[in-house]
């Protein structure tokens, strides 16, 4: 029987790195203006004017004189005169930023080591030889 020697030795490292960084970033903003202004005139005039009169004169044959008046006179004058102004308004203004980093780092690192010996004779082994 003769022995049978068989040695092997593998060994081995290995390493990476993973580097990824994302950004993104933006803005927005807005302006809202919003005004009126309302404005109405109104006049008016009124003019009234009334006169009313009765008057009887007599003179008698005797010389005696009769006299009677009798009289009204109504006068009324009136204006009037409205201005009204308004005005209404808003305003508004929205401004907004954001901001975002994405990072991602990974690292690894492996090492193996393997060995085989076998000590033997090939029949043992179940090895057909010539």
């Amino acid at each position: 029987m003769s022995d049978f020697d068989y040695g092997h030795y593998e060994a081995g490292a290995e390493s990476g790195e993973l580097e990824h960084l994302q950004s993104a970033s933006g803005s927005e903003s807005d302006y809202d203006s919003n005004f009126n202004v309302y404005e109405q005139d109104t006049e008016s005039a009124e003019s009234t004017d009334f006169q009313q009169g009765h008057s009887v004169q007599f003179d008698g044959a005797d010389g005696s004189h009769y006299e009677e008046q009798e009289f009204t006179n109504y006068s009324n004058d009136q204006y009037d005169s409205n201005h009204i102004f308004a005005a209404e308004g808003s305003e508004s203004s929205h401004q907004a930023e954001f901001s975002n980093l994405d990072a991602l780092r990974e690292s690894f690192q492996s090492e193996f080591a393997s060995g085989t010996e076998l000590h033997g004779d090939p029949g043992q082994l179940g090895v057909a030889s010539n």
